[in-house]
């Protein structure tokens, strides 16, 4: 079973939805003890950094999540919920994250000339292979929602950057994790095909 952290903030159904398409059973959960003896776990995420901070520290599932992620569980963090693994947020003056990786979320600078939020389709610029990715193509085109995006110290655990004004990190994946700025369950094909194969490896686990 696949575990989806409800934490009172997310497109959580729509993610449900999507790993039902691939035939994946999966179950939105607040409950620790179901988020430690899932399979997989996905953390999905929609709206302020803090906000969600605080929701996941108010439903005590800080914990659940770091513990899973140390233990080489199968994780799968969506946009909000990739960026959480990380340090902190400059999001509304800084914001701590879960410092599973060390780095900063960072904004576009719309002084620059970007429209912000970020939103609509763009392309994936492969920097590696992953079981995440199987079947994905260099070029692939993934939907972004996003005002704010990931900065991390360590560049081996890069799997995808995607160009807005400037080349940013799309996506990050490890043995175990994938997260990803862009939305899969947005993305049609494409983000179905991820949406498998993390259904796929969280099985063999």
């Amino acid at each position: 079973m696949i575990a989806i952290i409800d934490y009172g903030m997310g497109n959580l159904r729509s993610v449900q939805k999507g790993l039902e398409r691939v035939g994946c059973k999966a179950q939105v959960t607040r409950a620790p003890q179901q988020i430690v003896s899932a399979n997989g776990i996905v953390l999905p995420g929609v709206g302020a950094f803090n906000a969600c901070m605080e929701n996941l520290r108010r439903f005590d599932l800080v914990e659940p999540i770091c513990q899973v992620v140390r233990q080489k569980k199968p994780f799968l963090g969506i946009c909000l919920g990739f960026q959480l693994l990380f340090t902190e947020s400059e999001e509304f003056g800084l914001q701590k994250g879960l410092g599973l990786f060390p780095g900063r979320v960072v904004g576009f600078h719309p002084e620059e000339g970007l429209k912000v939020p970020h939103m609509g389709w763009n392309r994936l610029d492969k920097k590696k292979e992953s079981p995440f990715l199987e079947g994905i193509s260099d070029g692939a085109f993934v939907y972004f929602v996003h005002s704010y995006y990931v900065a991390p110290e360590n560049k081996s655990i890069v799997a995808t950057t995607t160009e807005y004004g400037i080349p940013f990190v799309s996506s990050i994946a490890t043995d175990h994790l994938f997260a990803s700025q862009f939305h899969p369950e947005k993305s049609q094909e494409i983000g179905l095909r991820i949406l498998a194969n993390f259904a796929r490896f969280a099985e063999k686990s």
